[in-house]
C-alpha cells in the first residue's frame, strides 16, 4: 500500500487561509523596561547569526527568532534580534553580563 498524498488546497482555500504568525512580518508593540518596544518575528532566512542579548547565545542562521526595537528607534543600530523564548521571559531575567575569560565569574 502507497502512503497516502496529501490533497493540495484551492486558490480559494489559500486566499482565505489567515497569516502565518511565525514566518510573517506581523508587527505588534509590547513593553519593556518601562518603553515601547516594536516587536517583529522573523523566520530567520537573512542568512545571518545573531546574538541574543538576553542570554548572550548565538542565533544561527534559518532559526526564527525576535526582531525588537524602541519604538522611538532611530533606525537599524536599534534593532535587537531575540531568541522567542528569550524574549517571552526578558522581564524575569537580569542583563546577559559580558565578561572577559581571566574575570571572576560571581
Amino acid at each position: 500500500m502507497s502512503p497516502r498524498r496529501n490533497r493540495t488546497n484551492s486558490a480559494a482555500d489559500r486566499a482565505q487561509a489567515p497569516a502565518a504568525p511565525l514566518g510573517g512580518s506581523l508587527r505588534r508593540t509590547e513593553s519593556f523596561r518601562g518603553e515601547d518596544w516594536v516587536v517583529q518575528t522573523v523566520a530567520g532566512t537573512s542568512g545571518r547569526s545573531y546574538r541574543c542579548p538576553g542570554c548572550d547565545q548565538e542565533i544561527p542562521s534559518g532559526v526564527g527568532h525576535v526582531v525588537a526595537w524602541p519604538d522611538h528607534g532611530h533606525g537599524v543600530e536599534d534593532r535587537r534580534h531575540w531568541h522567542r523564548a528569550c524574549w517571552a521571559a526578558r522581564e524575569r531575567r537580569g542583563s546577559a553580563v559580558q565578561r572577559g575569560r581571566g574575570a571572576p565569574k560571581y
